[in-house]
C-alpha cells in the first residue's frame, strides 16, 4: 500500500492530477456551505436529520441541500437528465442510432443531457422550495416575492450548472468519475461531525453497542465489496479461420455479467417515487374539502411510518432493479454482435438460442443483486435499533456510493500507472 502510494506521488503528471481533483473538490465544499439569503441553517439542518426522505435528497446533493447553500440541488438534475437519456437512447430510433455514431453521438448526447439540466434544475428548484415552505409553514423560509422566488431558483440552477462543470473537469483527469466524486465528497465531509458527536456523547454502557456497530459496518463493507466486484464469466469461444497465410481466432474468452448491473441507479428511482406521496400530500394539507386533507393526512402519517417506509423502500428498489437491468442489458444485441465476430457461446446455437441463454442467466443473478441492492436501501432502518446510536448511522447507500468510488478511482490510477510504466516514462 505505502510503495503504491509512494509510486504515485513520484509520478508527477499523476500526483498534480490528482491535487487539481482534490483543489476542485475543497471549491465544491466551499459552495455548499454558502447559504441563501433568508434561511435559518442551523434549525433547517435539524429537520433535515429527523426526515429519512429529506435527508436521501440531501445524500445526493452531497450534504449541499441542508445548507440551502446555492448548489443545494448538488448533481441531482444532472443525474436525472443523464437517466432520462440513457432510457431514451433504448426505445428513441435516432437517439439509439446516435450513440452508435461513435466519439460523435456521445458528445451529442452528454450536449443534449446539459441542455435538459437546466430546466430539469429550475423546475426541481422551484419544487424543493415550495416543498420545504409547507412542510415546514415558515419556520426556515421567510415569505418571499414572486421576483426573490424567482432569483433564489436561477441561483440554485447556477449552481447545479457549476457543479455539473466541475464535476467534467474531474473527469478529464481521469482519476475517477467527476460526478461519483462530488457525491462522494459530500457524503465523506459529513463523518468528521458525526464522529465528533459520537465522542462528545460517549457513555461506557454505549461500548458493547458502538464495538457492534463497528462490526455491522465492516461486515456491510465487505459485502457491498463482494457484490459490486461479482461477475458470472460466460464462456465464449471465437471460431478460427485463415485469411491468406494468416490463421485468426480460435481462441478462448469470457463474457462478464456483472451481478450489481444497475449500481445505484434502483435506488435513485426508489428515492424519486417514493417522495411524491408524501409531496403532495403536503400541499393539500389545509384544503378546504374536508376528504382531501383527511386522505392527505392519512398519507403524511403512513410514509412517516418506518415499518411501511421500510417495505415500500424495498419492493421498489427492487423492482426497479429489474426493471433498469432490463432496459440496459441487451442480450439479443450482444447475441447479435457475437455472431458477427464469429464468437459462440460453447452448448449454445447462436442468434436466439444464445440471446435466450442469456437471459436466463440474468435473471437469476439479478435476484442477487436487487435483493443486495434493497436490503442496503433499508439498512438504515434495520440497524438503528440494533445499536442504539443515534450520532452514527450506517447508510447503506453512502456505503454503496463511497466503495463503488474508490474502487472506480483506484481502477483509473492503476491504469495510468500502468501505461506510463509501458510507455517507459
Amino acid at each position: 500500500m505505502l510503495a503504491k502510494l509512494q509510486q504515485i506521488w513520484k509520478a508527477k503528471d499523476i500526483r498534480d492530477k490528482i491535487l487539481y481533483v482534490l483543489f476542485l473538490l475543497v471549491v465544491f465544499r466551499i459552495a455548499a456551505h454558502i447559504p441563501v439569503p433568508g434561511i435559518n441553517v442551523v434549525d433547517l439542518r435539524s429537520y433535515f436529520e429527523s426526515n429519512q426522505v429529506l435527508g436521501l435528497l440531501n445524500l445526493f446533493s452531497g450534504g449541499a441541500m441542508q445548507n440551502f447553500s446555492i448548489v443545494m440541488l448538488g448533481v441531482g438534475p444532472y443525474i436525472t437528465s443523464s437517466i432520462i437519456f440513457q432510457l431514451l437512447t433504448m426505445i428513441v430510433p435516432k437517439l439509439e442510432a446516435l450513440q452508435k455514431e461513435g466519439e460523435y453521438g456521445r458528445q451529442k448526447i452528454n450536449q443534449y443531457t446539459r441542455l435538459l439540466t437546466v430546466p430539469l434544475a429550475f423546475i426541481q428548484g422551484y419544487a424543493f422550495i415550495k416543498l420545504l415552505a409547507g412542510q415546514t409553514q415558515g419556520r426556515f423560509l421567510a415569505d418571499v416575492s414572486p421576483l426573490q422566488m424567482f432569483t433564489t431558483m436561477v441561483i440554485v440552477t447556477a449552481g447545479t450548472i457549476f457543479l455539473m462543470w466541475l464535476g467534467e473537469l474531474i473527469t478529464e483527469k481521469q482519476i475517477g468519475n467527476g460526478i461519483s466524486l462530488i457525491i462522494f465528497a459530500g457524503i465523506v465531509a459529513g463523518l468528521p461531525q458525526s464522529l465528533l458527536n459520537t465522542i462528545a456523547a460517549f457513555d461506557q454502557s454505549l461500548i458493547l453497542n458502538l464495538v457492534i456497530f463497528v462490526i455491522i459496518a465492516l461486515i456491510t463493507i465487505a459485502v457491498i465489496v463482494l457484490i459490486t466486484e461479482g461477475t458470472r464469466n460466460i464462456p465464449v469461444s471465437y471460431a478460427r479461420h485463415v485469411v491468406g497465410q494468416k490463421s485468426l481466432g480460435g481462441v478462448k474468452t469470457h463474457l462478464p455479467l456483472r451481478v450489481n448491473q444497475a449500481g445505484v441507479i434502483p435506488i435513485i428511482f426508489a428515492i424519486s417515487v417514493i417522495l411524491v406521496p408524501p409531496m403532495l400530500a403536503q400541499f393539500f394539507l389545509r384544503s378546504d374539502v374536508a376528504w382531501i386533507a383527511s386522505f392527505s393526512q392519512w398519507i403524511d402519517t403512513t410514509f412517516k411510518d418506518q415499518t411501511f417506509y421500510g417495505v415500500s423502500y424495498f419492493i421498489m428498489v427492487f423492482f426497479f432493479t429489474y426493471f433498469y437491468t432490463s432496459v440496459i442489458f441487451q442480450p439479443q444485441q450482444i447475441s447479435e454482435n457475437l455472431q458477427k465476430q464469429g464468437g459462440f457461446i460453447p452448448g449454445i446455437r447462436p442468434g436466439r438460442h444464445t440471446a435466450d441463454y442469456l437471459n436466463s442467466v440474468m435473471n437469476r443473478i439479478i435476484l442477487a443483486g436487487a435483493l443486495f441492492l434493497g436490503l442496503i436501501a433499508v439498512l438504515p432502518i434495520v440497524v438503528a435499533p440494533i445499536t442504539g446510536i443515534q450520532t452514527l448511522s450506517i447508510g447503506g447507500t453512502s456505503l454503496l456510493i463511497v466503495v463503488a468510488v474508490v474502487i472506480e478511482t483506484v481502477k483509473q490510477i492503476d491504469a495510468q500507472l500502468v501505461m506510463r510504466d509501458y510507455e517507459g516514462f
